[in-house]
């Protein structure tokens, strides 16, 4: 390059601001790459040192040698007579540099400059993208369906991709090209092709975000989610609580004519999202979540977080739910361990009890999911 390419380097300049790269950081890994480029194609023995002005973009080579007494290798050594010849105040060990730029390197170094900045902007590029997506872990995003390999769905976000593995797909959902998908961010991951964005559609957390967009309350932290309970695809439950008494937290979640949960149920394709109040008695709380279903009585064990409940009888199925799915679900949601019985079996009359704790809730729902 010669100072006819000052324009050139004043390009990459500009590239480098618009990219967030700082220019010594960009000219020095140019001068690096020459060095490179200069023992490739000349001479790759040689100790060389390469300059490159800032300004007028010209550049030099220097061959740096060790000034000794004997020379075993005059590639990298020089005598001190040869030294002094040069300059009367070289003394043994110190570093000569002789220009050593040869005629025709110029067209080398421009490609070789390019080749740099273009990589150095890939990697900036990278970089600010993995920045803004990792500090999004754990928010929602939405993109679109771009395209599907060995069961991983791969989501378009506009400057980067997600992908949505198959453990974290909701059961039996379609994922067709072009399809908009509200997906969750689990993890943001730095990989030598760029960052890797994981998603998911079955974290409980993707619930708590579709609600927080979807009510203004919840938003302006009026109500608050207490605890999400999920069986992907199947069935939710959610618990929610009022900062202000008069605003019913239920009925903000629910919306006019149940239009803001709808839109979510939509979103998650048909998952039935129960919606219940929280209290701080635990006696009340249990009963709020073993909703839709009635309850006669709640005796809690708040040390041990047992509870007995009472139903009617002809509400013993609904509070189990099917395949125990309500049980299961309000014992994951409140953190305790819910024994039911009907009031004939509370009587006496039939021993029976139906017993879901939050850990067989966990354990009950990682072998469905299997």
């Amino acid at each position: 390059m010669s100072s006819k390419d000052k324009g050139f380097m004043e390009a990459f300049k500009q590239l480098g601001k618009e990219k967030g790269i700082a220019p010594e950081i960009l000219f020095d890994a140019i001068e690096a790459a020459l060095i490179s480029a200069y023992k490739r194609n000349f001479s790759s023995a040689q100790n060389v040192r390469v300059s490159l002005d800032r300004v007028t973009g010209e550049f030099h080579v220097y061959a740096r040698k060790t000034i000794i007494e004997i020379v075993e290798n005059d590639i990298v050594e020089m005598s001190l007579a040869q030294a002094r010849q040069i300059n009367p105040g070289y003394e043994i060990d110190d570093i000569i540099e002789i220009e050593v730029t040869p005629a025709d390197f110029g067209r080398i170094a421009a490609q070789t400059a390019k080749q740099v900045v273009v990589q150095r902007v890939r990697e900036a590029e990278r970089g600010i993208i993995y920045e803004e997506f990792s500090n999004r872990e754990s928010d929602i995003l939405t993109g679109i369906v771009q395209r599907m390999e060995a069961k991983n769905v791969f989501i378009d976000l506009g400057k980067a991709e997600a992908i949505l593995t198959p453990s974290e797909q909701i059961p039996f959902e379609q994922y067709n090209h072009g399809d908009r998908l509200k997906s969750y961010i689990i993890e943001v991951k730095k990989t030598s092709k760029g960052p890797q964005i994981l998603v998911s559609r079955t974290h409980p957390g993707l619930l708590k975000r579709l609600f927080e967009l979807e009510v203004p309350e919840i938003h302006d932290g009026i109500v608050e989610i207490k605890s999400v309970a999920r069986e992907p695809g199947m069935r939710s439950k959610i618990a929610v609580f009022s900062k202000d008494e008069d605003i019913d937290p239920v009925g903000s979640c629910v919306g006019h004519k149940g239009m803001r949960v709808q839109s979510i149920v939509d979103e998650l394709k048909g998952e039935k999202i129960d919606i219940v109040k929280w209290n701080a008695d635990p006696g009340k709380y249990i009963a709020n979540a073993l909703s839709p279903a009635k309850v006669v009585s709640v005796d809690a064990n708040e040390e041990e977080k047992i509870s007995k409940v009472v139903v009617p009888d002809y509400q013993l199925s609904l509070a189990i739910g099917k395949e125990g799915q309500n049980a299961r679900l309000a014992a994951k949601l409140t953190g305790w361990k819910i024994d039911i019985k009907s009031e004939t079996q509370a009587a006496g009359q039939i021993a029976v009890t139906t017993e879901v704790s939050p850990a067989k809730a966990e354990k009950d729902l990682s072998v469905e999911a299997k």
